[in-house]
């Protein structure tokens, strides 16, 4: 054992035995809603495929005929020539579907937060936080070097307290969730305009979890909320979700794109998202737009969940998206919950801290277009059944 795995090690073991210690289970997908580990097939409620399109045939022709017209890697950063005509395509079918001026591919969601707010925050300015916000957001406003205010959970009072004594030089940017990865609940986005009105501050929203799930034509949180470029003039989307396929953007007016062009670190200095994806995506696009199917079904899963969970021991945390957490309480329970829904042959991951608060581990359960009614049904006969004993 070499020096700094002694050093290490003491860590790990303590995580272990807190049953905190995180570890990779490589799996096969076998369709959008079953996995293939190991030892057996197994019902999987832990995708954020919320639609389904992660393994529809037209994507995955859309990708082999893209590699076979562009290759599979674009080869550069997109301002070293790395920038091919389906990254601009797919931007400006992106800004169109998100109701913007333009838009900017990036790599990931995580790299577009840190790179959007890198550009738009620095030294003197102020960030107003949701104090539940995507890790992402919050590793953002800290390289920002801005001051980071974070406020309750959609605690619009607290918001508001810290917005009027918070030094008001500088840019102030209020940052949020659209949909909360971990609760599945929605931002109070009409309010948090109006206290970005009042108080000269810039919305930010990151609607990895809403786009292509709610609002007209999957449009997102922000489209459900009836809100617009002026309202909300910074959106971020990732692909990887219920697009099925990778990658992020951010949309917004021609000189914020402009800006982000000029200033963001994760898209100058990073290579371009593969153009075989981009051409995938470009189908996804369509099919997010055209089937408005997957999102009656999913609201269908979502209340037959809801309906089927009434009374369990363990709290049903309030969403209406497609993520269903079932609060447990610690991390050994947690664990333990997911462990016997594995024996049965159903795959819902614990989630513990220091991702989610501590004393709040919960299984995140995610529905999917792709699941069946008898899929849902199935996952609450076991829950009941484990309940009762």
């Amino acid at each position: 054992m070499t020096d700094l795995d002694a050093a290490l090690a003491p860590e790990l073991a303590r995580l272990e035995a807190l049953r905190l210690r995180r570890r990779l289970q490589p799996m096969d997908a076998v369709d959008g809603a079953s996995l293939r580990a190991a030892e057996a097939a197994l019902l999987s409620f832990s995708s954020n495929d919320y639609l389904g399109l992660a393994r529809d045939d037209r994507l995955q022709a859309a990708l082999c005929a893209g590699a076979a017209r562009d290759g599979v890697g674009s080869g550069a950063a997109h301002l070293l020539g790395g920038h091919r005509g389906v990254h601009q395509a797919l931007e400006e079918a992106l800004a169109a579907f998100a109701g913007r001026e333009a838009a900017l591919l990036f790599g990931n969601g995580y790299l577009a937060n840190l790179g959007m707010i890198g550009a738009l925050a620095g030294r003197g300015d102020t960030i107003f936080a949701d104090r539940l916000n995507h890790a992402s957001l919050v590793d953002a406003a800290l390289l920002s070097r801005a001051r980071l205010l974070r406020y309750r959970h959609a605690d619009l009072q607290h918001l508001e307290d810290l917005l009027k004594t918070a030094p008001a030089r500088g840019r102030r940017l209020i940052v949020t969730d659209g949909v909360f990865s971990m609760d599945g609940d929605v931002a109070p986005l009409v309010a948090l305009t109006e206290l970005a009105r009042r108080h000269r501050a810039w919305l930010v929203v990151d609607d990895a979890h809403g786009l292509g799930v709610l609002g007209p034509d999957g449009r997102g949180s922000v489209a459900a909320a009836g809100l617009d470029e002026a309202a909300v003039p910074v959106l971020m989307g990732t692909l990887g979700k219920a697009f099925g396929v990778y990658g992020a953007f951010v949309a917004g007016s021609r000189i914020l794109v402009d800006t982000l062009l000029q200033r963001a670190r994760t898209y100058i200095y990073t290579t371009a998202l593969p153009p075989a994806l981009a051409h995938a995506t470009l189908t996804a696009l369509d099919c997010v737009r055209g089937e408005p199917w997957r999102r009656e079904r999913l609201r269908e899963h979502v209340h037959a969940l809801r309906a089927g969970l009434a009374g369990l021991p363990w709290t049903l945390l309030p969403s209406d998206t497609p993520i269903q957490p079932l609060l447990v309480g610690g991390a050994d329970a947690a664990v333990t919950l997911s462990e016997a829904l594995r024996a049965r042959g159903i795959y819902v991951p614990a989630v513990r801290p220091p991702t989610v608060p501590q004393g709040t581990a919960r299984l995140r359960i995610t529905l999917s277009a792709a699941h069946t009614a008898t899929d849902v049904e199935r996952l609450v006969r076991a829950l009941r059944e484990l309940a009762s004993g």
